[in-house]
């Protein structure tokens, strides 16, 4: 928790200092009361706050003067992810931190959980690629809303169909597959 609180409220400073600052968080749960406060902070602060939830999400996005500048989508899918992923722009030296822990209480006080930080350029890039697509408004996605509903989008403006991020996660691997595969020897 404490390390994870220093990332968020450390991009809320760079925020208030007219530093690049942004927030980018993928996992399944959000309902520690520590974690919420300091996200609530850093958007008054001005720092984009994209999260994606899968499940449990006690925090509000979209309220003037407490979160308006947090988003909260929730993708669900043939299969159920476990990914964590965490983005943090850092002033510019962004910074990407993979791991086991949801922000939850049972696994922030009573679990051993582990962030990885990711620093070599590959799979930061494609972690970063991952985050981009789930954070797209050109996704299908649920939305939380202020007042604490969902609002599914499954369409854009002009009704065509919004693609599955699962599906595209896994054409994009079948993809780098074939392309990775040897010639056959004739």
């Amino acid at each position: 928790r404490d390390g994870l609180l220093d990332k968020i409220h450390r991009e809320a400073r760079h925020a208030r200092a007219g530093r690049e600052a942004g927030i980018t968080i993928k996992m399944n749960s959000l309902v520690d009361e520590e974690i919420v406060d300091a996200l609530y902070d850093a958007s008054r602060a001005g720092v984009p706050v994209d999260l994606i939830i899968r499940g449990m999400c006690v925090l509000r996005p979209g309220v003037p003067g407490l979160s308006e500048n947090i988003r909260v989508r929730s993708i669900l899918g043939r299969f159920l992810e476990h990914s964590r992923v965490l983005r943090f722009r850092n002033g510019g030296e962004e910074q990407l931190w993979m791991g086991s822990a949801d922000a939850m209480h049972r696994n922030l006080d009573r679990r051993v959980e582990a962030l990885v930080h990711v620093t070599d350029p590959a799979p930061a890039a494609e972690l970063s690629e991952v985050l981009r697509l789930a954070t797209s408004p050109e996704i299908s996605a649920w939305e939380l809303q202020p007042d604490g509903t969902w609002v599914r989008r499954t369409t854009d403006e002009s009704g065509e169909r919004l693609p599955d991020y699962q599906a595209l996660l896994l054409t994009r691997a079948a993809n780098r597959t074939v392309e990775s595969r040897p010639e056959p020897r004739i």
